[in-house]
């Protein structure tokens, strides 16, 4: 039997096929995007106080920020297995085939393991001259090294927290699936001044409280998914990898993991290019931008996380019209938002610079790569909402192609070559952003809104345009 006896509460949570969409996608949204915020904090945080250290604190904020392009990669191979089994997961629940769903987050966890260990094996041998590789001078290249040592012994559980809490959320527990984070990342805030300050460890402290505060997330992540409380379970019998199932998670996944590969290789692109035309300080000053876009965009990454759910568990039961009323909060509460945060960007960037870095220098240099990076922020609603729907209804080549077309084919080669160009300079590289954020959510959109838009019909639809033209 495919079914399974579930608590009609429970039930009646977990069916987005009942209610309200916009109800359906906010009561997950809400607790989805406060689990990110607090996610956030776990880097935010060591940022925040490793560019206020007594000596050194732009060099070592500067070393912080070399190490992001592997961290990304480490999410990367998360959001694969993750990003892909969680939708795949939505869409079975969706169909009443419990085991199924049940064997792909086994498969998923599976996946999840091997590769992290693969991982942290490859980054401890590479890491010094991948780093140099990223940008690092002889000036960060400690504080870069200190960090990501530790940081790479902890990775399998880096990996465990981000890419199995997905399927709590897909289950409707999307508060479970808050504390799964909340719990780590308050953790974190403790021990992050008692390792960095107190125990005088600096970076490496940073990175060890990061490492513990992520091994009690998974542990939380597993403890739940093999609980009474979940409605499906991680069970033994489906950890055995099934070639036909990781295909299908992989092919979904590779939007998020190329999505992640891309912010890595853009990173690494913006990093080595900024050493040439400014040096450590606008590496410096590109971390800070970077963290205070991964603060803002927090909110509409939450609310586009939480409709894929919505949509695909709607798209499996074929509520079509459900799933393009969705589409449509989602687009437009996220132009609506950003708008808003370009607005108090323009108005108070120096007040954001100076979350994660007092140098005066570094404030100075600040203000105009911010206000440059920042310009049409709102445009990127329209490249999350396109993005969001390929992976929630399994379209996995659009998916993977619009996440290759911004950041590779966009980004990459204009903070390349605009730097070059009418002695742009620095300021070329944080222009690449906003031309990227134009053209990538434009024609992303739109070709959601030609393609799979125009597809959702319920039966009976075609005969109602019909006698409404005749």
């Amino acid at each position: 039997m495919e079914s399974k006896k579930i608590k009609p509460n429970a039930q009646e949570q977990a069916d987005f096929t009942k209610g309200s969409v916009r109800s359906a996608i906010l009561r997950l949204a809400i607790p989805m995007t406060m689990a990110q915020l607090v996610s956030l904090l776990y880097n935010i945080i060591d940022r925040m106080y490793i560019g206020h250290l007594p000596e050194n604190s732009t060099l070592a904020l500067t070393g912080l920020g070399l190490t992001f392009p592997i961290l990304t990669i480490i999410t990367a191979f998360s959001n694969l297995f993750g990003m892909g089994g969680a939708p795949l997961f939505s869409i079975a629940r969706g169909k009443k085939q419990s085991h199924r769903a049940e064997e792909i987050m086994g498969n998923t966890f599976s996946m999840l393991i091997l590769t992290g260990i693969v991982l942290t094996i490859l980054g401890l041998c590479l890491k010094r001259p991948v780093l140099y590789l990223f940008g690092a001078s002889n000036a960060t290249i400690s504080y870069a090294d200190d960090y990501l040592s530790i940081y790479l012994c902890g990775s399998i559980f880096v990996m465990i927290s981000l890419g199995m809490n997905g399927f709590i959320n897909a289950q409707g527990f999307a508060r479970k699936g808050m504390l799964t984070v909340l719990i780590g990342a308050v953790l974190n805030i403790i021990l992050d001044p008692v390792f960095i300050f107190v125990l005088d460890l600096g970076v490496r402290g940073a990175a060890a409280a990061t490492v513990i505060s992520q091994f009690v997330s998974a542990a939380w992540v597993l403890k739940f998914l093999t609980g009474k409380q979940a409605l499906l379970h991680l069970k033994r019998r489906y950890l055995k990898v099934r070639c036909k199932m990781l295909k299908d998670i992989v092919g979904l996944g590779m939007s998020g993991f190329i999505m992640s590969v891309t912010n890595s290789i853009v990173q690494v692109v913006c990093n080595a290019t900024l050493q040439i035309y400014g040096g450590d300080l606008y590496i410096g000053i590109m971390t800070v931008v970077n963290s205070v876009r991964e603060i803002v965009s927090m909110p509409i990454s939450g609310l586009t996380n939480a409709a894929q759910p919505v949509l695909g568990y709607n798209y499996g039961a074929r509520a079509y019209r459900r799933v393009r009323s969705g589409i449509m909060f989602m687009t437009i509460s996220g132009m609506v938002y950003m708008l808003i945060v370009w607005a108090v960007l323009f108005v108070f960037p120096r007040q954001f610079i100076h979350i994660f870095n007092s140098d005066p220098e570094l404030l100075a240099n600040g203000v105009t790569p911010l206000h440059i990076y920042f310009f049409g922020f709102f445009m990127m609603s329209f490249q999350f909402s396109g993005q969001s729907t390929f992976v929630a209804l399994g379209k996995s080549k659009q998916a993977i192609f619009f996440s290759i077309f911004r950041k590779v084919i966009i980004v990459v080669p204009l903070t390349l070559i605009l730097p070059g160009i009418a002695g742009l300079g620095v300021m070329g590289v944080f222009l690449a952003e906003p031309i990227s954020n134009f053209v990538g959510g434009l024609v992303s959109f739109g070709t959601m809104m030609a393609t799979v838009w125009r597809k959702l019909k319920e039966p009976g639809d075609e005969g109602k345009t019909a006698s409404a033209s005749s």
